[in-house]
């Protein structure tokens, strides 16, 4: 097994130094090739100063622009408000819910006591007010 891993290493090592001796060709000044001849590597392959300055041109703490700032910071404020908006309309629904049931408990309580009052009326003493 030992003589795979030899094979795959030495197709590796020839494989990357043929792409490193690709992407080096006489690179000066902006010309890709030797011939003159752009070919299709002239939007693939790019001067060494510009390769360098490529990936530094937008790292992760690098400052972003004014403009995505503000892009990002309306769908973060959008966001809130929707959140902001479902957040009181189930408030309200849960406001409506209890006060549904605080009547319907307070009419229960109501119509015992009336039922209470009644059964219990002996006729001596004048007779409770509704509004109790």
């Amino acid at each position: 097994m030992s003589w795979t891993h030899l094979v795959y290493l030495s197709l590796l090592a020839t494989l990357f130094s043929g792409v490193e001796n690709a992407s080096m060709k006489n690179v000066k000044d902006g010309d890709i090739t030797a011939s003159g001849d752009p070919g299709p590597g002239r939007g693939v392959f790019m001067p060494q100063t510009d390769a360098s300055t490529f990936f530094k041109m937008r790292s992760k703490r690098s400052n972003k622009h004014e403009a995505e700032i503000l892009a990002e910071q309306r769908v973060r404020q959008s966001a809130d408000e929707r959140r902001r908006e479902y957040n009181e309309e189930q408030r309200d629904e849960f406001e409506n819910y209890v006060e549904e049931v605080r009547d319907e408990q307070d009419e229960r309580t109501r119509e015992k006591t009336e039922q209470w009052r009644e059964f219990h009326y002996d006729g001596l003493y004048p007779r409770y007010p509704r509004g109790w």
